[in-house]
């Protein structure tokens, strides 16, 4: 490791010297940094990434933006990369301002591309890794986000169907809380029912026909009173008077 950063600290130093170099040397660019020391710094980077994440020493580079967001990058699409092959082709762009190189990277399962910016200072300023996919893989992969997409509609439009098909049962379940809740009202007393006096008169009428019937009897004795008669008992006879 210790080498490695030794190397690294060397590119470094000499592009900054060749930034440094006179103005009447030959210049590829006006940031003072010919091809061949972009691509060997690139190489230099790429492997140090896969040196880092592979010895787990993360940690000691959290303090720089930079490399802390190229050492993610590159973790994150190491699951499929797979095993580092190595570097197998660069693509240099070199402006006014920065310079562009993208390392073509082989891995075991899929290749990628490290996508190094160094700006005007001559220092790093982002490490981006894009792993490469076949057709065939991003159409699976569209083709999967589309049906979990729709699935998830789907069941949402399912739940919120129940959902409105149980509104139904709510008047049910409310009429059979108010039933459980009202109580019976008590029925009316019932009024006293007031006998009529029919005996009374009864009796009345029958001292009326004794007396009748004993002023009759001594009436046809010829006798004008009636202490001398008893009646015991009256039996009434249906008919009318004239078969009495």
């Amino acid at each position: 490791m210790k080498k490695f950063l030794l190397l690294l600290g060397m590119v470094t130093c000499l592009i900054g010297t060749a930034a440094c170099g006179k103005a009447d040397q030959v210049q590829e660019s006006q940031l003072q940094i010919d091809e061949a020391s972009l691509i060997n710094y690139s190489d230099q980077v790429v492997n140090a990434l896969n040196e880092i994440v592979t010895t787990g020493m993360q940690d000691q580079y959290a303090s720089d933006a930079v490399i802390s967001a190229g050492i993610s990058s590159w973790e994150s699409a190491m699951s499929d990369l797979g095993a580092y092959n190595g570097v197998t082709d660069h693509k240099v762009e070199i402006g006014s301002d920065e310079a562009i190189v993208e390392a073509s990277v082989s891995g075991a399962d899929h290749n990628a591309v490290v996508t190094l910016i160094i700006n005007d200072q001559g220092s790093l300023s982002s490490i981006t890794v894009n792993v490469e996919r076949s057709m065939g893989e991003l159409m699976l992969n569209a083709a999967l986000n589309t049906l979990m997409g729709m699935g998830t509609v789907f069941i949402i439009l399912i739940l919120i169907s129940l959902l409105i098909g149980c509104f139904k049962f709510i008047p049910q379940i409310q009429e059979k809380f108010s039933k459980k809740n009202k109580q019976p009202a008590a029925a009316p007393a019932a009024a006293p029912v007031v006998a009529a006096p029919v005996e009374e008169e009864e009796e009345t009428s029958d001292e009326e026909l004794i007396a009748v019937i004993a002023a009759a009897i001594a009436a046809s004795e010829g006798s004008t009173s009636t202490d001398g008669f008893v009646v015991r008992s009256i039996r009434r006879r249906s008919g009318s008077w004239k078969n009495a």
